[in-house]
């Protein structure tokens, strides 16, 4: 497919994950952009419902609906997509809710020696990244896999995945921490993106002051 030489080149999102350990990333590039995104944002007030005093950082959640396809990989004959379809695809998202196989062998081994108390493996940092105006720490919640259409051995060729994430503030981070400092460059540029739409002032309303 040919594209107009002047069209502006689209940014891919992503989620990037990177387990203890490991400091090469996981980088799941979404094929499509997704065409709409659902985020919930909720005060974090200090104290009863009706306290003007805020605890630290919104509460967010982001659900993300990703289409997967592999119409284009199979009409070039691309070897890999002949063989399992969007598969890899869907797996890359699913294992971010798996602890890795290794620290369940590991801890296994440690119950079988007598070690009483195991701590549960530790989830992936992931980030999601929509933009460079938008990088967040999140865990991922859920998934929500429909697949939409199969090959002969039955490998999904079409899937819409459904991503539901939790952002992770420096309230749970802690602002010294990388993904605390990431989320307060994103708290910053916000503030500067609300600062330009709050430009106009009290005019447009018909007011010129308020006394307060």
């Amino acid at each position: 497919m040919t594209t107009f030489p002047g069209a502006p080149r689209i940014k891919k999102g992503a989620i990037v994950s990177y387990r203890a350990g490991n400091s090469s990333p996981a980088v799941v590039l979404f094929q499509y952009n997704p065409t709409t995104l659902s985020r919930r944002v909720e005060a974090r007030r200090y104290g009863d419902t009706g306290s003007m005093r805020l605890a630290g950082a919104p509460t967010e959640t982001i659900q993300a609906e990703i289409i997967i396809d592999a119409t284009d990989d199979l009409e070039n004959e691309k070897q890999q997509t002949i063989d399992t379809g969007v598969l890899p695809q869907i797996a890359a998202l699913e294992i971010l809710l798996y602890p890795s196989s290794s620290d369940v062998v590991s801890n296994a081994q440690l119950a079988n020696l007598g070690v009483i108390e195991i701590a549960p493996p530790p989830a992936p940092f992931t980030l999601f990244i929509y933009g460079v105006n938008r990088v967040l720490p999140v865990t991922i919640t859920g998934l929500e896999i429909v697949e939409e259409a199969h090959d002969t051995n039955l490998n999904p060729i079409r899937a819409s995945v459904s991503v539901a994430m939790q952002v992770l503030t420096y309230n749970e981070l802690g602002v010294k921490s990388n993904g605390g400092a990431l989320f307060l460059a994103h708290q910053t540029t916000k503030e500067v993106m609300a600062g330009i739409a709050s430009a106009n002032g009290l005019d447009a309303t018909g007011l010129t002051s308020i006394n307060l």
